[in-house]
């Protein structure tokens, strides 16, 4: 084990926790998003307890789950982070056996590859902008892998951007191009023999019945919306992080239990979600307020990652931290379906930077921040250069 100084650096003193003094005063802060008050619930065990409580918190809520609503970009209800048991249930086995490949280690050996080529493409380049040059095409080929598509497939996804949603001025245009395209993928699907995501779809049964197109649009749209930006903002921090902290990569790339602790700390840290909506179907007391019912709110998963009566100095990251009870990937029965899929990426990601690179050296950072009237929280780059190094002969 690596000497214990060589793992632990303050986050960053120049972005510190917005939640922290809402959190210690009452666990909840009322911000406002869109012109709708909603209530974030801060505090680790609070936002565990409502994440387990459906009845109470429900998830039932077609295109208010994600905070600001979506009403504006998509059409169907996404499946199954839009439903409670037992559809919730019902939908999320359906799709279990595709989000549990990144466990096998085959895939996690063809993950290696393609992450190992990624990083070689960028030091053969010298200088590369890391998040949509490097972070964006290496999310869109890993998707590839876990939907069983040819890698050329990713090309289209590139150019949907960071986010296929928000990266740009028109969701609602981007959100029918999605939209579109994912009707056209499942009208063309094989329901007999074809091995990739939509034909897949095609065979699956619900209640003995075969999945309605709106349905397979619903799924399709949260696979491609959701794990996008979070696994890209992700890469491109770890990248960052390791230009500045060369010692330490060295250091856990020792040991691959190490590189896994290494990557749940950076979850915690990153909280790559900030947080996600629940409907109270009855008025509900939140801490200090009231919710209506019908009205949201928020499970601020990334407060909960700071909150100092779970974690040590939250504020250090601790790349050995253990135990690490992080809600990063969320909490409950809704906890990230890709979460395999985002561990295999970053834990390969760590392990072929070590391995393939000799140093990192950041030439220009921009940041970018979530800004809302009552707090701003560092998410990611908007724009990230790195100069790749080969390692030493």
């Amino acid at each position: 084990m690596a000497a214990y100084a060589t793992l632990a650096f303050v986050v960053d003193p120049e972005s510190p926790d917005p939640f922290a003094e809402a959190r210690r005063r009452d666990g909840v802060l009322v911000a406002d998003f869109a012109g709708e008050a909603i209530p974030m619930i801060l505090g680790h065990r609070a936002v565990r307890a409502a994440a387990s409580d459906w009845q109470q918190f429900s998830s039932d809520a077609p295109f208010r789950v994600p905070i600001p609503s979506e009403e504006h970009v998509r059409t169907v209800r996404q499946l199954p982070i839009e439903a409670d048991p037992p559809l919730h249930s019902a939908f999320r086995a359906l799709l279990n056996p595709i989000f549990r490949r990144p466990l096998q280690p085959d895939y996690v050996a063809r993950i290696d590859a393609l992450v190992a080529d990624q990083i070689d493409a960028a030091v053969a380049s010298g200088t590369v902008e890391v998040v949509r040059d490097f972070a964006l095409p290496l999310q869109s080929r890993a998707l590839t892998l876990l939907l069983g598509m040819p890698e050329t497939a990713a090309e289209e996804w590139i150019g949907w951007g960071i986010h296929v949603f928000h990266d740009g001025d028109d969701g609602a245009a981007k959100g029918a191009g999605l939209d579109d395209y994912i009707r056209h993928m499942v009208a063309r699907a094989q329901p007999s023999g074809g091995d990739d995501f939509f034909s897949a779809l095609t065979r699956m049964r619900f209640e003995g019945r075969p999945l309605t197109t709106d349905e397979m649009v619903g799924i399709a749209n949260l696979v491609f919306a959701g794990g996008r930006d979070t696994i890209i903002h992700s890469v491109s921090r770890i990248i960052a992080y390791f230009a500045e902290h060369r010692a330490a990569l060295d250091a856990i790339c020792q040991d691959s239990k190490q590189i896994a602790f290494a990557v749940e700390e950076f979850v915690r840290v990153i909280s790559p979600l900030t947080h996600i909506g629940r409907v109270c179907p009855v008025a509900t007391e939140v801490g200090p307020v009231m919710v209506a019912a019908n009205d949201r709110v928020s499970l601020c998963w990334a407060s909960a990652n700071q909150d100092e009566t779970v974690f040590d100095d939250p504020g250090t990251i601790r790349l050995d931290r253990a135990p690490n009870p992080h809600l990063g990937f969320g909490s409950g029965i809704h906890n990230c379906l890709g979460s395999a899929q985002a561990r295999a990426i970053l834990r390969s990601l760590i392990r072929q930077l070590g391995a393939r690179t000799g140093a990192l050296t950041i030439i220009d950072a921009e940041r970018q921040f979530e800004v809302m009237p009552q707090y701003r929280r560092w998410v990611g780059y908007s724009a990230l250069t790195v100069r790749f190094e080969g390692p030493m002969a």
